[in-house]
């Protein structure tokens, strides 16, 4: 048995592995790719099954962003053509929600741009709108970033099911992409989600210039916070920021760093997210293979993703299965059975 093998049948035991063997995998796995990705499913589906969960967000308020991060459109430090709008209505976001449910999303999340939400009037339409998507059946997730004990707990009672709160790099690089917070904050964030009883999502952009020991290391410090799912976001560099110079990553080098998250995390929700179709271009059902049991469908903040149909019709060719099926007929109308109703119609006309 040789080293893939040892590494694979360690995850399996929902013991990850460790950062030097993170490291092995990735420099032997590149010769041999496709095992490791072979691999890196068979793990998936020993935790996970046969089921691919979907998540959408809103955008609900845009641009204007104090803080500095080198990759963000939003970021009011830099020259883009994002646009800049305040805080949705809650109907609004719960209108969005509701249509990200029909196309077989679980999860739905309100994303604001700015360091945190202050504005008293802003939380109490969050709070509306969060109260207003449990109501419609599809988990409320928010990313309002940096939040306390209190607030946390206050999302809690809201009906909040969970909170994303991205990392985006290791501790160790974190200072070469932001320098207006510091990466503890972030930490405490998640903390303070995870002792008020919310599921947490964080994770990694990944194609900002680190290496593959900064995303080892960024696993490994999400291991140790015990989060439930992991984003993968890869950088679509965004002209007028400070990173809009950087080349796209290698598909594969994309695919080996999820499959490593694999590894790493055997256990976890792993979600490929913004610039999946961009980077991957063909290869992106290979993202499943590698290790992905999840992915972000429809729009993300500032770019167009792609339509939730496509997701679906990926999902289907892998033979695989969302864990919610789109309320959506093959004919494109609202509803599973729209054919059949119409079908009914036309009988019941034909009998008068």
């Amino acid at each position: 048995m040789d080293l893939i093998d040892n590494l694979k049948n360690k995850a399996l035991k929902g013991k990850g592995i460790s950062e030097a063997e993170a490291l092995e995998l990735f420099i032997e796995g590149s010769s041999h790719p496709y095992r490791v990705f072979s691999m890196a499913s068979e793990i998936r589906e020993h935790f996970k099954g046969k089921e691919i969960i979907l998540c959408g967000i809103t955008n609900a308020k845009s641009g204007r962003c104090s803080e500095d991060c080198k990759f963000c459109a939003q970021s009011s430090h830099y020259a883009t053509d994002v646009s800049s709008y305040p805080l949705k209505a809650a109907r609004q976001i719960i209108a969005e929600a509701d249509q990200a449910k029909k196309d077989g999303a679980e999860f739905f999340g309100i994303v604001t741009s700015g360091k945190r939400v202050k504005a008293k009037k802003e939380w109490t339409d969050i709070f509306k709108a969060i109260a207003g998507m449990s109501k419609i059946g599809i988990r409320p997730c928010a990313s309002l970033g940096i939040i306390d004990a209190a607030k946390a707990r206050e999302l809690k009672s809201a009906g909040l099911f969970r909170y994303h709160h991205n990392l985006e790099t290791a501790r160790s690089y974190f200072k070469n992409i932001c320098t207006t917070h510091d990466y503890e904050e972030n930490i405490e964030t998640i903390r303070a989600a995870k002792a008020a009883g919310l599921s947490v999502c964080a994770g990694a952009l990944i194609g900002m210039g680190e290496g593959i020991t900064h995303r080892i290391e960024l696993a490994t410090t999400l291991r140790q916070l015990d989060v439930d799912s992991i984003p993968i976001n890869i950088l679509n560099p965004i002209k007028g920021t400070p990173l809009d110079h950087l080349n796209l990553l290698p598909p594969m080098e994309i695919l080996m760093t999820i499959a490593v998250f694999r590894f790493m995390l055997p256990d976890k929700d792993i979600k490929l997210c913004g610039g999946k179709e961009k980077n991957l271009r063909q290869l992106l059902p290979l993202g499943i293979i590698a290790g992905a049991n999840s992915l972000m469908t429809g729009n993300y903040l500032t770019i167009t993703g792609r339509v939730g149909k496509l997701d679906q019709e990926m999902i289907a060719d892998l033979g695989l299965r969302p864990t919610r099926e789109p309320d959506i007929c093959q004919c494109g109308k609202e509803g599973k059975n729209a054919c059949m109703a119409l079908k009914t119609t036309k009988t019941k006309s034909a009998r008068k």
